[in-house]
């Protein structure tokens, strides 16, 4: 089962997420889901003691954080706590990690660069692949919001795309746009387009991780 788990490392935008949380997708009609979990984790904050720790992040990594957990920045998930998972199996454990910013963000603060930097690193030594994801693009370029299939023509997006990738040390092609389902009262084919290209990425990297193991 490929097991993405989503992080932030917006230094403008407060995380609502407080909660260590799973999300499936069911299929239609089916009664069951699809073969993949997004867990949701707290994002990085500006300075000590705010937003998720790095240590819960590595935590997750490894698997032994376990669902319903309660983000605490200044006291990290510890082995005697209930939601600690001594044991983690292959499933339990992380296989894509995708780092969530806005592309509204005009700065990503240093220490937040450095949590972040930290996090990669311990990712890339457990051979975890990583992708970034721009959200909010429409709000960000009104060439966009005029029109979506705009988005890989714009400058603007193109810019911050670039601005990740040179922050995070992810390359470019690991980078996508997405606009978040904000007004919209129905689904749209673009809007779609959009999140099914990035979620297309995040199981082919996370196939190729449990091939791998």
């Amino acid at each position: 089962m490929t097991n993405p788990a989503l992080a932030s490392s917006s230094s403008r935008e407060i995380s609502f997420t407080k909660k260590y949380k799973s999300h499936k997708i069911p299929k239609a009609g089916r009664g069951n889901f699809y073969p993949f979990v997004f867990s949701d984790i707290m994002g990085l904050e500006d300075g000590s003691g705010r937003g998720t720790s790095v240590e819960d992040i590595k935590l997750a990594l490894n698997g032994h954080m376990m669902e319903g957990y309660t983000f605490n920045p200044v006291s990290p998930l510890s082995r005697g706590d209930r939601f600690y998972n001594p044991s983690p199996s292959a499933d339990d454990k992380v296989h894509v990690l995708v780092w969530v910013c806005s592309a509204n963000i005009t700065h990503i603060n240093a220490s937040v660069l450095r949590k972040a930097s930290d996090i990669r690193e311990a990712a890339s030594d457990m051979g975890i692949p990583q992708l970034a994801i721009v959200t909010k693009v429409d709000e960000a370029c009104g060439e966009t919001d005029q029109d979506l299939k705009n988005v890989y023509k714009s400058k603007h997006i193109k810019k911050k795309m670039a601005a990740v990738s040179s922050a995070l040390g992810i390359p470019l092609n690991c980078i996508l746009p997405v606009k978040n389902y904000s007004k919209e009262t129905f689904l749209e084919d673009d809007v779609d387009s959009l999140i099914l290209n990035a979620l297309r990425l995040m199981i082919d990297m996370g196939d190729d991780f449990i091939s791998n193991m």
